[in-house]
């Protein structure tokens, strides 16, 4: 019997008939939450591994199978810098096999990490123990950037979340959204946000409404948000709130076929106002209406959800 590694298909016990190998690889950038991703993901019934080096995945994979094992998570990142340019290629042969692979990468704003690791007092995998305290900032920065680099082919072709404004319960809950929503299918994310606290880093396209009239000015709306009926209601009776709005909807139906044709699968469009609790709410709940029938659509309130 040769020793040398079986390189042909994923195949287990029962694979026919059975549903697909599903596989979600969580990456992104260190300090951005991939251990409350990983964890979400064990409570969502995935069996899990972390920082598997990309060439023992195949092995891995096929052992899970022989296991009769449905459904995996498996965490990579730069701690085997070494090994991601063989990722790319094996993910593209994996799918060519059927394995259903969705990758999500989580992201967060350079501040945000070197604020995480300062108050944690970990050390960033890529970067060094150095002498003073500007230099140990300058290498962490240098270490966000480095990884930055080695993780942008991954990015793209992965779903991205942002996590720079998330708690831990926002982010187990994105997760669970995710992965529960047809991987074979195109993905709609609607994404509502308040400029004041940053544009989303995930987001494919930003829509500016603030320039649409505010109900935070009407002291009885002001408590409430886009989904609540006196809100929109005040907003319909808005000529340039539905023009706004029909617009947007229009673009975005024009160009979802381009997107589905250039094997995306997802969009993440982005509402922005400013505070992030009526006009982008309100924008976001009526296009993800109107989409419902054209893909899967999911709902990310960025305020409302962090105030949950």
């Amino acid at each position: 019997m040769s020793g040398e590694p079986d390189d042909g298909p994923i195949t287990g016990p029962g694979t026919v008939g059975q549903a697909p190998y599903e596989v979600v690889l969580v990456t992104g950038i260190s300090g951005s939450g991939k251990s409350v991703a990983l964890h979400a993901l064990e409570d969502a019934g995935f069996f899990c591994v972390d920082n598997l080096p990309p060439e023992l995945l195949r092995e891995f994979l096929r052992l899970e199978s022989q296991r009769s094992e449905r459904r995996v998570a498996i965490a990579v990142d730069s701690r085997s810098a070494s090994s991601l340019p063989q990722l790319m290629p094996l993910l593209d042969q994996l799918r060519g096999e059927g394995v259903l692979i969705r990758s999500i990468f989580l992201d967060s704003s350079s501040d945000t990490l070197v604020r995480r690791f300062s108050e944690t007092r970990r050390l960033h995998p890529l970067s060094h123990e150095t002498g003073d305290a500007i230099d140990r900032h300058r290498a962490l920065v240098d270490a966000i950037e480095l990884e930055r680099e080695l993780l942008a082919e991954l990015r793209e072709v992965s779903t991205i979340i942002d996590t720079s404004q998330l708690r831990p319960a926002q982010l187990r809950s994105w997760i669970h959204n995710l992965v529960h929503a047809p991987g074979n299918r195109f993905t709609l994310v609607f994404e509502s946000f308040a400029f004041k606290h940053g544009v989303p880093l995930d987001a494919d396209y930003v829509f500016d409404v603030r320039v649409l009239p505010n109900p935070y000015y009407i002291r009885e709306l002001r408590p409430l948000n886009g989904r609540d009926s006196p809100v929109a209601n005040y907003l319909q009776a808005q000529p340039e709130v539905g023009e706004m709005l029909s617009q947007i909807e229009s673009f975005l139906a024009r160009w979802l076929p381009a997107f589905e044709a250039d094997q995306r699968s997802y969009l993440t469009v982005a509402i922005g106002c400013t505070g992030g609790q009526h006009r982008s709410v309100y924008f976001v709940e009526m296009l993800a209406r109107w989409f419902d029938s054209r893909a899967i659509t999911l709902v990310r309130h960025r305020e409302l959800d962090a105030k949950d």
